[in-house]
């Protein structure tokens, strides 16, 4: 399992959080997903093997969220 930062700019509310957080449940591989609307940021926990930080940014991107690796 790795952990990594996302910078989410245009998440702005609380439904916002829930709609990125519900990517545990879409992804198989992702752990955890603790997001924050006011840090604008999410931290996901995944199995690397089986899902990838590409498939991760395009799963928030059909959620309609702009996700950048931060680390």
């Amino acid at each position: 399992m790795i952990k990594k930062t996302f910078h989410v700019p245009d998440m702005h509310c609380s439904v916002c959080v829930m709609k990125l957080e519900s990517l545990e449940d879409l992804l198989p591989g992702v752990e955890q997903v603790d997001a924050s609307y006011r840090k604008q940021q999410m931290v996901v926990r995944f199995d690397e093997t089986r899902v990838s930080v590409e498939q991760i940014i395009e799963a928030a991107k059909k959620r309609g969220y702009q996700a950048v690796s931060k680390d």
